[in-house]
């Protein structure tokens, strides 16, 4: 497969999360192996249908690295492109989903090296939406904002990617390019800190 060039890539990476109009490739209810195979043999609609199948919880997975919502969405780009970029090297027979979310998340990684300096208060409001139920009081919500600024970033993802994503251990330490034991180790320091600052709201 080849590429024309870097704006149709991004192209393709954003168009599919517009509303369509018209027919689409969906319609022929393919399982996901056969939407890769058009991809790699250039059908640019199929490739189109992978991002919309996986954009959300690529998304989440940028957004539990990096700082803000627009950091997120330019890493998901990126890792679009990349993916779109790397296709003929993917082996179809391999989970799609795991080849794809640890590009998402190198991208989301190389962002965060390139920008270094984040803001901490972006950052809190970030790792804190997905635990605020509207239901709750400001109160806790602002508690809870405040709690989590104690955490590490690293703790944060993982925090993030585990508790509210559903990864394994395995998988964080994969995405985030560090061992399983670790990646344990900071959902547990993570999970008692927060318990500790939230001990009278806290429940398992």
């Amino acid at each position: 497969m080849k590429v024309n060039s870097v704006e149709t890539s991004m192209t393709l990476a954003i168009a599919p999360l517009r509303p369509r109009v018209g027919p689409s490739v969906t319609d022929a209810g393919l399982p996901e192996r056969e939407f890769v195979l058009a991809a790699q043999r250039g059908d640019q609609e199929a490739f189109g249908q992978l991002v919309r199948m996986h954009q959300r919880r690529a998304y989440a997975v940028t957004r539990a690295i990096v700082a803000t919502h627009e950091d997120a969405e330019d890493a998901v780009q990126e890792g679009f492109l990349h993916a779109y970029r790397a296709l003929d090297r993917f082996l179809p027979d391999q989970p799609f989903g795991a080849w794809l979310y640890r590009i998402m998340a190198n991208a989301a990684l190389d962002l965060v090296r390139r920008r270094k300096v984040r803001d901490a208060d972006e950052l809190t409001e970030t790792v804190a939406l997905p635990f605020r139920d509207p239901g709750e009081a400001d109160e806790l919500q602002r508690r809870l904002s405040e709690a989590v600024t104690h955490l590490t970033e690293r703790q944060q993802s993982v925090i993030v990617l585990h508790d509210v994503e559903g990864f394994t251990h395995g998988e964080i330490g994969e995405l985030l390019g560090i061992p399983e034991g670790t990646a344990r180790s900071d959902l547990h320091h993570a999970r008692a800190t927060l318990r500790g600052l939230l001990k009278d709201v806290w429940s398992e």
